[in-house]
């Protein structure tokens, strides 16, 4: 007999989310199962609410950044036990016998299972997910606060492992927002220079306290002009159409421009902008299961952690609109 879960789900793209019991069906063999204690808010899920992806089907249950206690492992689930607290991403599953899953690159698994994609998520008093993807927490870090980590967290810490950002390098982060203020901090522990770009002067100072060396208008093209080959990592956290010349331009020999906010207009490049300095572009998905528990290890030795407001989940409606309203500072976390 399996018992029912209570979640948060909308029923139609831009809906507002109602209470819902659903039946999960039996629990696979390499699956744990959740009882959650909270749940980030993330751009993403107001994205797949509002079917910005054309992949939401609904009722969907939102959420995946979620922090709980395993209540219940599958036979073949390994290094988990019932009780412990892990936390949940955007992933839930991989299949574990592709090249990439093999090689310890499970977030590009083409088989992988996404939280939130054609299943329910953590809007809810439980989840489920496959073992590999269900990370222990350190003891060190306050899992109340935590949730955003296993999303808005590895999404901006991955690049720095997986692109070789070195200590001595001068980086830029583009967007201090609810990925961007993660990213500051951990440049600014990783030991490297940082330049925050901002649209907003009032997020200067916050800037600096999270880590930044310099703040610059995303949009002060003399301040960009100066800055001329200077960089040698870029990190897009943002989500909107820039002048990307100017930050290629940006850009020292060797230098990347690299994309982990979903920006929905192409992105123009002339080759020759590129060629001359070695310059690239690239962008990335989340982190592996064995990057994402490098990046909790590396917040606990550095008293790294989101800001985050909290709502009670049977609130989730108003944490949704204070999200929609640019209201946030800088991530919300869903509490039962």
């Amino acid at each position: 007999m399996t018992d029912n879960f209570h979640g948060w789900a909308a029923t139609g793209a831009g809906q507002a989310l109602q209470a819902i019991e659903f039946n999960p069906g039996e629990m696979l063999a390499d699956q744990v199962q959740l009882k959650v204690e909270s749940c980030g808010i993330c751009h993403s899920d107001l994205s797949m609410l509002d079917n910005d992806w054309g992949q939401s089907t609904f009722p969907l249950v939102p959420g995946h950044e979620v922090i709980g206690t395993i209540e219940k492992i599958g036979t073949h689930t390994k290094g988990l036990a019932v009780g412990d607290r892990v936390g949940l991403g955007w992933f839930a599953g991989s299949c574990l016998s592709c090249q990439p899953c093999l090689s310890g690159k499970h977030q590009l698994c083409s088989s992988a299972q996404q939280t939130i994609v054609g299943r329910h998520g953590g809007f809810a008093d439980r989840v489920r997910a496959n073992w590999e993807w269900a990370i222990k927490l350190p003891q060190a870090l306050d899992p109340a606060s935590a949730g955003p980590l296993f999303c808005g967290g590895i999404t901006v810490f991955a690049p720095i492992i997986d692109c070789g950002v070195k200590p001595t390098h001068r980086v830029g982060v583009i967007g201090i927002g609810g990925l961007g203020h993660l990213a500051l901090q951990f440049l600014n522990k990783w030991g490297c220079e940082v330049t925050a770009f901002t649209s907003s002067e009032s997020k200067a100072e916050d800037a600096r306290k999270l880590g930044a060396h310099h703040v610059v208008g995303t949009h002060d093209k003399a301040a960009l002009t100066k800055l001329s080959g200077s960089f040698d990592f870029i990190l897009v956290t943002a989500n909107v159409t820039l002048d990307w010349d100017a930050y290629i331009a940006a850009l020292a020999p060797d230098g990347r421009l690299h994309f982990v906010g979903a920006v929905l207009e192409p992105v123009p490049v002339a080759a020759f902008s590129l060629i001359g300095g070695r310059k690239s572009i690239s962008g990335s998905p989340l982190g592996s299961p064995a990057t994402i528990a490098t990046m909790l290890e590396f917040c606990a030795r550095h008293q790294i952690a989101p800001v985050t407001e909290t709502f009670a989940m049977h609130d989730v409606n108003a944490a949704l609109d204070h999200l929609r309203a640019g209201k946030a500072r800088h991530r919300i976390v869903l509490k039962n």
